[in-house]
């Protein structure tokens, strides 16, 4: 194309909208090129309707008298002055093909809605010190400032890890909101749930189930073969200790090689439960005595339920490997301090007065699997990981695209469990413990939270768990940890080839100190690192961050319908004090004890939403959105996705030999990110 000045520069835009509903948009479309001498002007991509729909990917130009130089970034806006009906659009990536013939990839994975703009940054990513031109310098940090201004810290409670000063889910902005179909979905079951409540007559009653048959009215929602297990095993010893193995909270037990001082439990006493000519002390120095200890749930504030204080037991209940490796309970205490009002449960005690024991038991570890090992572990940890990245490392950064998609929807669904199920009156509160109860265990947790408990090998070793048999979630975590750490480790030697390079990083360090000091407040204790040196800190820290945000969430959220769904074994409130002395239960009175028609049929209804797969799933390591453009790197996320292909494979062919399948580390089942 010729003009006066002689021929005019051509650059050749590839635009592509995303995919998900509602993607497109009918506005008009301007970009502007910023290249190292000069910029383009602005220049109308579309016209009506030309970006209506989802998925397209349009082809333009953008004309200029000379060259731009190098392509250093790109001006993307949406037309503030459209008078269609306002309706956002999502941005997935452009590539731009210049008159060099060099392709420039610019990912944007973003929504504008009408007058929005936003600045791209082309090429591979790129850390603070390898900036080398004023402008690229000047616009990383300004798109750092405008990030800290849209995502704030805000105390939750004290003693407790910093949040996203946003507690209304209608003012989520729309980078980190959920996908039209999630929002819909999640609305759509709710209001589908509460109807199937009422007409079961479930809704508001204050009655008593009158018989176990009859709780099966309230695990409709999404009966499986797992589910209707727990339902036929829930009262047998092995099933029992089966679930501190791999049921929704399988970190608590560990190997006991001496007996808490304040669990007195003898020789006499569970010998017959040992093998023939065996005893505690000898199957103790054999490694086959496993203890678990509720005792940060010691003397929590508890729910008042007509003027009385609801029941909550630190137990402490030990268990034994036999022969036939079967973990199975042998002695349970309810309460930290042993006295005559505090007997030790035995199995050969009269059936009833056994069974309500591990009930108690049952309530303490399904609150405690909620509210700490889920919430607190998970769910507020991420938050921070995905407030520290928002904040402090830009769109270009290396460790910003790694992390990213798995940091997806976990803002967003964090403040509607805050709004949903912490609030007075809501789902959490309507348990044992209550609002002060809830908040107190989250703090007590939070407290107790270390580095060391973060990262699954040494949280093993620390339990004494590596040789115990039928421990499918250590099998599957621990083939998991390693595969993500091995494309932690490739990804950040190649864009940190040397130590020199994680301690230049600036951007990087602030990360880090972020989640020091906002995520862990400060604490050295925790063992948590304030800073990097080395490459290898690097490594185990992204590994750890990526596997609590994705593989440990899979272990703890999946199955939780499945085994509380099923109301005795995982009541969260039981409305008697435990028994003081035997022989005085029966299976009648153990109904009084168990959760009430209203309470059940709502804590069911809400773990079969917060454990469901929606249609916006996205399972490990598939990455739809390209952020990366560099063949190395796009090839290392090939390698982590074969790696993780072949241990799915190994996980079906296991669960196949199973008579219950433990599958909740299928990483095909395991979302990218922490979205429900």
């Amino acid at each position: 194309m010729k003009s006066l000045a002689g021929i005019m520069v051509e650059y050749t835009l590839e635009v592509t909208t995303g995919s998900m509903l509602h993607a497109g948009t009918f506005h008009n479309l301007y970009v502007t090129l910023i290249g190292s001498e000069r910029q383009s002007e602005r220049t109308q991509l579309t016209s009506f309707g030309l970006d209506d729909k989802t998925g397209k990917v349009g082809t333009y130009a953008v004309t200029t008298l000379f060259s731009l130089g190098c392509l250093l970034l790109l001006k993307l806006e949406k037309d503030p002055f459209h008078d269609s009906p306002e309706k956002d659009w999502f941005c997935s990536t452009i590539v731009v093909r210049t008159p060099e013939e060099d392709d420039i990839f610019f990912p944007c994975h973003s929504w504008l809605s009408r007058g929005d703009s936003v600045l791209l940054r082309g090429g591979r990513a790129t850390k603070a010190f390898e900036d080398l031109h004023p402008r690229l310098v000047s616009q990383r940090k300004k798109e750092l400032v405008q990030q800290k201004l849209m995502y704030k810290w805000y105390l939750y409670a004290e003693g407790m890890s910093y949040i996203l000063n946003i507690n209304d889910p209608k003012t989520v902005p729309a980078e980190i909101r959920f996908s039209f179909s999630k929002a819909f979905e999640f609305r759509y079951k709710g209001e589908e749930t509460s109807a199937e409540l009422k007409l079961k007559g479930l809704t508001g009653s204050t009655e008593h189930f009158e018989s176990f048959e009859a709780m099966k009215a309230v695990s409709w929602f999404n009966n499986s073969p797992v589910s209707e297990y727990v339902a036929e095993h829930w009262k047998d010893d092995d099933f029992f200790g089966y679930q501190f193995l791999n049921g929704n909270n399988p970190f608590m037990i560990q190997r006991c090689s001496k007996l808490p001082t304040n669990f007195p439990v003898t020789e006499e006493m569970v010998k017959p439960f040992l093998a023939n000519g065996s005893s505690l002390t000898a199957e103790m120095m054999k490694g086959n005595i496993f203890i678990v200890d509720y005792k940060m749930m010691e003397d929590l504030p508890t729910r008042v339920i007509n003027g009385k204080p609801v029941a909550m037991t630190a137990a402490l209940c030990l268990l034994y490997l036999n022969p036939e490796e079967k973990l199975l309970p042998i002695a349970i205490q309810l309460g930290q301090q042993p006295s005559e009002d505090t007997p030790i449960f035995l199995p050969t005690d009269l059936e009833a007065d056994w069974l309500l024991a591990k009930i108690f038991v049952r309530n303490a570890d399904a609150l405690y699997a909620i509210i700490r090992s889920h919430f607190q572990k998970i769910h507020l940890l991420a938050e921070v990981f995905a407030m520290a990245t928002l904040r402090n490392l830009p769109m270009s950064h290396p460790l910003y695209k790694l992390l990213m998609p798995h940091h997806r929807h976990t803002l967003h669904v964090n403040i509607l469990a805050r709004t949903l199920l912490l609030g007075p009156g809501r789902f959490l509160a309507n348990t044992s413990l209550g609002v002060d109860g809830v908040t107190e265990l989250l703090r007590r947790g939070f407290s107790k939270t270390t580095y060391t408990s973060l990262c699954l090998p040494e949280s093993i070793a620390a339990r004494g768990l590596e040789s115990i048999p039928n421990y499918y979630y250590k099998d599957d975590a621990l083939s998991l940890w390693s595969i993500i750490n091995s494309f932690i480790k490739a990804m950040v030697a190649y864009y940190y080839p040397s130590d020199r390079e994680v301690s230049a990083d600036y951007e990087l360090q602030e990360w880090i100190n972020e989640i020091f000091y906002y995520g862990f407040l400060g604490n050295d204790d925790s063992g948590i690192p304030s800073s990097f040196q080395k490459v290898e800190e690097l490594i185990k820290f992204v590994t750890m961050v990526v596997f609590t945000s994705s593989a440990q969430h899979a272990a703890v959220s999946g199955g939780q319908f499945h085994f509380y769904g099923w109301i005795p074994n995982g009541p969260l409130v039981l409305h008697q004090d435990p028994p003081t002395t035997k022989g005085q239960s029966s299976m009648e009175a153990i109904l009084k004890y168990l959760p009430k028609k209203s309470f059940a049929g709502f804590s069911t209804s809400t773990l079969w939403r917060l454990s469901r797969k929606y249609s916006d799933f996205v399972p490990l390591g598939t990455y739809p959105e390209q952020r990366f453009d560099e063949p190395a790197a796009l090839q290392m996320i090939k390698d982590f996705q074969a790696e993780l292909s072949s241990i799915s494979v190994a996980i079906t062919k296991r669960n196949s030999e199973l008579e219950l399948p433990f599958n909740y580390l299928n990483p095909k089942v395991i979302e990218n990110s922490v979205t429900i």
